[in-house]
């Protein structure tokens, strides 16, 4: 439904602004966005959708969108426009192209010539040709990494200097190019999507509200939600980005911004972007100011609304306790207060607390008291360790167990009659990418090569063998000192060895033709197979940039 709402609301403003400017976006967000539009310009004047026009308040003159004026709103940089995931290719394939619009009537942005157009030529301290300016992009920003201290600081190579000028001619470019927008009057029509930062375009949380079209570099949280646009966020931390500002989106107080936003995971950051105040740690509360500006939800994304949370409440015949202690609990947060200090007072400045009181039937102090009591027996058993249980415990990343229950984990280790599983199900290049884990297996492939793994395949270091019995847990445990006491002495070649101890175990007990695998040497064979090849077997060539499947 976001995507048919929103294209209803684009060509009802397109059909009162033939002429206009608009700013689409790229991604996930408009895919169905596209297609309604698509299908509505298709099926235009058939009964059915006619009616559908009506529905919606528009007439029933078909739009035309060959005389908008397209803005692009962000783009990765540097990067090339024939790049299947850059927004330039995703805008002439989706918009131009898609929709029909006017490619002389768009501003884009093309990272492959921005900073690079203006370069002329130019004569060295020697009076000969300065033949090193005349470089692609390619060239400039080789790795793809750039450096914006380069706008402050003196540069230190002939490289450097070249960065220096180019990157002055991105912040010329972006310059006029918020100039083009401003003088076409602004932006008519905004649609984006919102980030998990609560960024809008890449403007991204602390961003100035009255913010021009910049290069920027974003924060973690927009880094890794672009991660899977650009290969990982390896890919992502390299570069930088072009975005026009918040200001720009506003500049025009008659635009039309829409945010779409869909599923539980935005709650929270609409929830802010609605309720808060303007501030710059919520980017979309620049929107405030737009009278023509709203959000379109899924009920998910809006869940944390107050008006909706109210308006789901009131439809409630029943409320359980599980409620009446979720309300409570907000209620003591919001007025910083213990359970059993609440007053009226303060229910009365929470609608949501009050009617869910009012429901229950219950006075506020009985409530109190027995949403504390709940409180402290979930605590209570928390705290309880549990005997003779078997425990498995997983996590998608590598270390969210230790950041979410570590304490738990630790009572429960402690009783000999408990066994414990782990499980890492680590997959993508989201949670560890093809770089960490080469060097990872690179350190185990050095250590094979070393006298203390020949010593320790002699003690039966990597063994499976039941019948070692506490010997081998030593030896698990001596993985884990060996890498904790080479970060505390700050000893490089310590810590590694300890990784590489562990990973190995693992890779020799797995590996195919490993020990107890058939076909594979048994540990009365002595020092194992060579490692390069378990390791090209398991997870593909050794080579700069790919690790094959992991």
């Amino acid at each position: 439904m976001l995507g048919k709402a929103s294209a209803w609301r684009f060509l009802e403003w397109a059909q009162g602004n033939p002429e206009g400017v608009c700013s689409l976006p790229t991604g996930k967000t408009p895919e169905y966005f596209i297609k309604w539009v698509q299908r509505i310009l298709k099926e235009w004047n058939t009964a059915e959708m006619q009616a559908e026009a009506k529905k919606f308040g528009l007439s029933d003159r078909k739009p035309v969108l060959d005389k908008l004026t397209f803005v692009q709103i962000d783009e990765f940089y540097p990067i090339s426009p024939q790049q299947h995931n850059s927004f330039h290719y995703y805008v002439n394939e989706y918009y131009i192209k898609g929709f029909g619009l006017d490619p002389s009537r768009a501003l884009l942005m093309d990272c492959s010539k921005i900073g690079l157009d203006r370069v002329k030529e130019s004569f060295g301290p020697t009076g000969e040709p300065q033949d090193h300016l005349q470089m692609s992009m390619e060239d400039i920003w080789s790795d793809g990494r750039v450096d914006l201290t380069l706008r402050t600081r003196e540069p230190t190579s002939r490289l450097e200097r070249l960065q220096q000028r180019v990157l002055r001619q991105v912040d010329q470019w972006c310059a006029e190019y918020e100039g083009k927008i401003r003088a076409l009057g602004g932006i008519g029509f905004f649609m984006g999507g919102i980030g998990p930062d609560g960024h809008v375009a890449f403007n991204c949380q602390g961003c100035d509200h009255f913010s021009t079209t910049r290069l920027d570099e974003l924060n973690y949280p927009s880094q890794a939600a672009a991660a899977g646009d650009l290969g990982g966020i390896e890919a992502v931390r390299k570069r930088k980005v072009i975005t026009i500002g918040l200001g720009t989106v506003t500049f025009n107080p008659r635009c039309v911004a829409l945010i779409c936003a869909a599923g539980e995971a935005k709650a929270q950051v609409v929830k802010q972007a609605v309720e808060e105040d303007p501030h710059v740690n919520f980017p979309a509360t620049a929107l405030h100011k737009l009278p023509r500006a709203c959000f379109f939800l899924t009920s998910g994304a809006a869940k944390l609304l107050s008006r909706r949370q109210l308006a789901l409440l009131e439809t409630l015949k029943a409320i359980d306790d599980q409620l009446v202690e979720k309300a409570l609990v907000s209620l003591c947060c919001q007025r910083r207060k213990r359970l059993l200090d609440l007053t009226a007072t303060d229910l009365s400045a929470s609608p949501f607390a009050a009617e869910v009181l009012r429901k229950a039937g219950k006075p506020l102090k009985d409530c109190a008291e027995q949403v504390r009591k709940t409180l402290i027996q979930k605590i209570e058993r928390g705290c309880q360790v549990r005997e003779k249980c078997q425990f498995l415990h997983t996590e998608p990343h590598h270390d969210d167990i230790m950041l979410g229950y570590l304490p738990a984990v630790l009572r429960s280790t402690r009783v000999a009659s408990n066994q414990h599983h782990f499980v890492c199900a680590t997959s993508g290049f989201n949670s560890v990418s093809n770089k960490h884990m080469l060097m990872l297996l690179q350190r185990v492939e050095r250590f094979s090569q070393s006298p203390t793994f020949q010593r320790l395949c002699a003690e039966k270091y990597f063994s499976a063998d039941a019948a070692l019995g506490d010997a081998a847990l030593d030896f698990r445990r001596r993985d884990v000192w060996k890498f904790l006491d080479g970060i505390a002495a700050a000893d490089d070649e310590l810590r590694d060895e300890g990784a590489a101890r562990r990973l190995a175990s693992w890779v020799w007990k797995g590996a195919p033709g490993g020990p107890g695998e058939e076909g594979g040497p048994g540990e009365e064979d002595g020092p194992p197979f060579k490692w390069g090849g378990v390791l090209s077997a398991l997870y593909g060539p050794l080579s700069k940039g790919h690790v094959g499947p992991l």
